[in-house]
């Protein structure tokens, strides 16, 4: 069987660091590059100490890196909303957004996962709704239920509808979610991030084909969840 076909989104999106973490960079990234460099600099024989600021700052850069993904262009294909490991794929038996039956495919992203969020399919924002919550492991059956949560209603452009919730976990308490109803997006699009460990949700109508199991690791905007 012959690969799905991918393409690339244009240069505008091929950034290295996520826009929604400068404030992260400026409120600590430039405390700790200036500590790195006057340590290593000024403090004579313990000057090796600049590693530990270093290694900090190296880390917040990795957490809000933004690599470049190849999106396929395979008809009625839904990408993963998130990077991380499909940790549950559950029937509900009537989902109102949806109007009937639908699955809801859950995504655990540790604080070493890529967080930008990206969207499944070309769609439009029909409905956006954000809840506060509990701070539960984002791994639990609670996080999905009571944690902070940010939902949004797509609609395809054929008319079929699906939603992708961010829901914040133990850690994480700065979900990024800057849409609107109205919004028109691409299939791989960035579309928001949340900050530190995390749980993503993709919810589609039951008689979607799921394409993954539970335990796959899947990569936000390239690996395929789901095919209509």
């Amino acid at each position: 069987m012959s690969a799905p076909q991918t393409h690339s989104l244009p240069d505008g999106y091929r950034i290295q660091l996520a826009p929604w973490g400068k404030r992260e960079l400026l409120l600590y990234g430039a405390p700790l590059l200036a500590a790195t460099v006057l340590t290593a600099v000024f403090a004579g024989p313990w000057a090796p100490l600049a590693f530990v600021p270093g290694a900090l700052l190296l880390m917040l850069l990795w957490f809000f890196r933004d690599p470049p993904r190849a999106i396929p262009l395979e008809e009625g294909a839904y990408v993963a909303p998130a990077d991380g490991r499909v940790t549950d794929i559950t029937p509900l038996d009537e989902y109102h957004y949806l109007g009937g039956p639908a699955k809801r495919i859950g995504i655990f992203l540790s604080v070493f996962d890529v967080h930008v969020n990206r969207v499944p399919a070309e769609a439009r924002v029909v409905d956006t709704h954000y809840a506060e919550g509990a701070r539960h492991d984002a791994r639990t059956p609670e996080a999905t239920d009571h944690n902070e949560s940010q939902w949004v209603g797509w609609e395809e452009p054929c008319g079929v509808r699906f939603a992708v919730r961010q829901v914040s976990g133990a850690v994480a308490r700065r979900i990024v979610c800057p849409l609107s109803p109205g919004d028109a997006y691409q299939r791989g699009q960035r579309f928001g991030m949340i900050k530190f460990g995390s749980r993503t949700e993709l919810i589609v109508p039951e008689w979607v084909e799921v394409t993954v199991q539970v335990g796959d690791r899947v990569h936000g905007g390239s690996s395929i969840l789901a095919k209509r």
